[in-house]
């Protein structure tokens, strides 16, 4: 139905053997800030990710196609599948892409948008797969217009493992050398806990920023540790957004989402130029 894609840096996602080494890595280094949420409005970030530099930005996204997610939206969804797209309004991957496509987009300079899925049934927990047959999405409108011809030919699996998925952004970073933000829709708690940290922790010895806008009922215990406890890493690379929690608070919500997604990048893209990730890969 559609082609895998087995990252090359993933070999060991899954594995076991690797624990000794995953439990330094969690454990080792400084102890590392949180980024404060310094900024107050969409226009405040959209201005201070201009003066931080980045003028060269690539996208990449990637969706969660793990069986939770026709449980996650019991609270937040009216019991519906967070996928269903029989009902009426857009469920909340769309409404995230949407949102998304209108604020993020902006930060892309070719509008080629690599998209991806994971956690079906068929890759489960072990690769991606692309969302587009042939070539990349052109822009947001054609990423909707994926997941909207994609989804109902998709059966739900899992587990919940973003490993693969950013051990295929590090390597599209490598390819284009180039500056990415990757951008992951995903219902819940990850369960392949140490491969996912273990990734997280690797790409950031990259020009790579990783934001999970969480949709769904969660619990979203382990996505703020991710956020904020993992000292090993070069520099505070993943970001979380609670996407309802965001949105249930504001009047403007498709800005109040949109800054809530963006204002950690001012600060990663600097210390991404302080710890020289960009021109290492140009040696």
């Amino acid at each position: 139905m559609y082609n895998l894609v087995i990252p090359e840096d993933s070999s060991n996602v899954g594995s076991d053997s690797d624990d000794h080494d995953l439990t330094s890595k969690i454990q080792a280094g400084p102890a590392m800030a949180a980024h404060p949420d310094a900024f107050s409005t969409l226009e405040d970030v959209t201005k201070a990710i201009k003066e931080a530099g980045v003028t060269n930005c690539g996208l990449i996204f990637g969706i969660d196609y793990t069986l939770s997610n026709r449980l996650r939206g019991e609270k937040t969804f009216g019991g519906r599948s967070l996928h269903d797209l029989e009902g009426p309004g857009f469920n909340p991957y769309q409404e995230v892409i949407c949102i998304l496509g209108e604020t993020i987009e902006s930060l892309d300079d070719d509008g080629i948008i690599p998209c991806y899925g994971f956690g079906d049934k068929v890759v489960k927990g072990n690769c991606v797969f692309p969302l587009k047959k042939v070539g990349e999405c052109d822009g947001f409108s054609e990423v909707l217009d994926v997941y909207n011809a994609v989804t109902p030919q998709i059966k739900l699996g899992g587990p919940t493992n973003f490993a693969p998925l950013i051990y295929e952004a590090i390597e599209i970073v490598k390819r284009t050398r180039q500056f990415h933000v990757l951008v992951i829709v995903a219902d819940g708690q990850v369960t392949s806990e140490a491969e996912t940290i273990a990734s997280i922790v690797d790409a950031s010895g990259y020009p790579l920023s990783i934001i999970v806008v969480g949709v769904g009922d969660g619990p979203w215990d382990v996505m703020h540790d991710f956020d904020d406890k993992l000292p090993a890493r070069l520099f505070d690379n993943f970001h979380f957004v609670e996407f309802h929690a965001v949105k249930s608070s504001a009047r403007n919500q498709q800005a109040a989402v949109a800054l809530a997604a963006l204002m950690e990048i001012p600060k990663q893209y600097k210390d991404i130029k302080s710890l020289g990730l960009l021109e290492k890969l140009q040696v």
